[in-house]
């Protein structure tokens, strides 16, 4: 699997990412099940509410070879400021319907 991460820009400051990659690296969470290699192919941010930039750096990541992309729980989960994105679903439809069905998108990470 080679996944890029889609985080929310709001809580850059606060978190590092450090829960994303410990999942992926120990295949739990969104990433439990998961037999083959995981490798990460980016790590970005929405860009700010609504989350338009998510689009065309979820696009960018697919380029670079990623078949999967996560949206971080900070975006669909509220971690950790407990606050779910209100743009969360439009956000991830419309990265769907741009990269297309055959790219995986995992609506968590931890």
């Amino acid at each position: 699997m080679k996944v890029g991460i889609i985080r929310c820009m709001q809580t850059e400051d606060m978190c590092p990412g450090t829960s994303d990659f410990k999942v992926m690296k120990e295949k739990k969470g969104a990433f439990a099940g998961i037999e083959e290699e995981i490798e990460l192919i980016g790590f970005s941010s929405c860009g700010g509410c609504p989350g338009k930039k998510a689009i065309t750096r979820a696009e960018e990541m697919v380029k670079r070879g990623a078949n999967t992309i996560a949206l971080a729980s900070c975006i669909t989960k509220g971690a950790p400021i407990g606050f779910v994105c209100p743009h969360a679903e439009a956000m991830k439809k419309a990265i769907s319907t741009k990269i297309g069905a055959d790219i995986k998108i995992l609506d968590y990470t931890h």
